[in-house]
């Protein structure tokens, strides 16, 4: 049977398992002879490989990057992890490419960016562009009728409006 980290053993924990590989690592696979190079991995790796190692400078991982594909909701938004970012409000209903990476949410329509927002940490919250609803009724609060009929409201009633009483007597009394 082949002599490697894990052949022949077994483990009584993860944590027992992972220990055993550190162990094995540092003790028998870095300081082993290699077969094709001559020489022990870590040397090999100290000399020629470990200067060229840079620093991540605090951006994520590569398996942060994630692609998704959502329809604009009613509210000029897409759901995304229970959280809701704003999008134009042209684009409701439409079906816009998502690409979450390095902490921002980036969303686009075709071949267009049309939002970028930063990545909520929390649950449930709504981000919102407040530029992505301009030329959308009530945008800056809540549609009043009472303001609006005061702008169309005429200053004087019309004349072909007949007053109450006339109605009264024709169905025969008072309401």
């Amino acid at each position: 049977m082949k002599k490697n980290a894990i052949a022949g053993h077994s483990f009584p924990s993860w944590e027992a398992f992972e220990a055993h590989l550190d162990r094995w690592e540092r003790e028998v696979a870095n300081v082993r002879i290699h077969g094709t190079t001559g020489e022990a991995p870590i040397i090999r790796f100290a000399r020629d490989e470990i200067h060229r190692l840079k620093p991540l400078g605090g951006q994520p991982s590569f398996g942060s990057l994630r692609e998704l594909t959502r329809v604009v909701g009613n509210d000029c938004a897409v759901e995304i992890d229970t959280n809701s970012y704003s999008v134009p409000w042209r684009l409701i209903g439409e079906r816009v490419a998502v690409t979450i990476a390095a902490g921002e949410v980036r969303i686009r329509h075709g071949l267009h960016q049309v939002a970028v927002h930063k990545q909520s940490e929390g649950r449930r919250l709504r981000i919102v562009d407040s530029a992505h609803l301009d030329g959308v009724a009530g945008r800056s609060g809540a549609v009043r009728r009472a303001e609006i009929a005061a702008v169309l409201a005429p200053s004087s009633p019309p004349s072909l409006l007949r007053p109450l009483a006339e109605y009264e007597a024709v169905v025969g009394g008072r309401f």
